[in-house]
């Protein structure tokens, strides 16, 4: 093997070796982007839950007057003949916000927000 067929050798590898540690940076990029979008979607999911239950009128003291929640009730109650039943997500709903989430909900939020944050990770 003569000297410039030793050096196209080379510069081939290096550049398959080049290649590979790209690869392999864009793939820890992208799982890191991931990770950190899916974390910050749950933990966020988790701490805005019971912002966002007050805000629409799932208060501690009950439903608020003139709230989304309290036309919420009015139409499930219309629906149910007078009385919002119980199980129904408004009823849920109320509970969480008069004693906040439980761990299951809590969990639940969590990996919905998680979820969401992975999607945007991979939209991006």
């Amino acid at each position: 093997m003569g000297l410039c067929e030793y050096r196209e050798e080379l510069v081939f590898t290096f550049i398959l070796c080049f290649l590979h540690i790209s690869k392999i940076f864009f793939i820890y990029s992208f799982l890191s982007v991931t990770f950190a979008l899916a974390a910050a979607g749950a933990g966020g999911a988790v701490v805005a839950a019971p912002v966002v239950l007050g805000v629409v009128g799932f208060t501690s003291a009950g439903i608020a007057a003139g709230s989304y929640a309290a036309s919420m009730m009015s139409a499930a109650a219309v629906a149910n003949g007078g009385g919002v039943a119980a199980g129904s997500v408004v009823a849920l709903l109320q509970s969480a916000g008069m004693a906040g989430l439980s761990g299951a909900a809590t969990a639940a939020v969590g990996s919905v927000g998680g979820a969401a944050g992975g999607l945007v990770a991979a939209l991006i």
